[in-house]
């Protein structure tokens, strides 16, 4: 399929704003590295998400996946991490700034 129109795809899912949620969450799971189910044709992931609809490869069920579980220690771990760097440059820009004013103003 060369080109993939609305047409196309309503006759696969009856609601427009069915397909845009369907498209999206699709396209959304192919740019994170989801194999496509047609053949990539250099397009971006929402025209390959739409041509998976038209061709009735994908339906509302991409919808119902279950949520990816989060390693909330190693997420805790990251922003502490984040957090400290964080501080770390702040105690280092204060001390610069205490620095410069502990000299003084130069004489031009």
């Amino acid at each position: 399929m060369a080109r993939v129109t609305v047409e196309d795809c309503l006759e696969q899912v009856n609601n427009r704003f069915e397909l845009v949620l369907i498209a999206a969450k699709r396209a959304r799971q192919i740019a994170n590295g989801a194999d496509p189910m047609v053949p990539w044709e250099n397009d971006k992931p929402t025209v390959v998400a739409l041509r998976e609809i038209a061709e009735g490869l994908v339906d509302h069920a991409v919808l119902e996946d279950e949520p990816q579980e989060v390693d909330v220690d190693e997420l805790l771990m990251e922003e502490l991490a984040v957090a400290e760097a964080a501080a770390a440059a702040a105690r280092a820009n204060a001390e610069a700034v205490q620095n410069l004013h502990d000299a003084g103003p130069s004489e031009d």
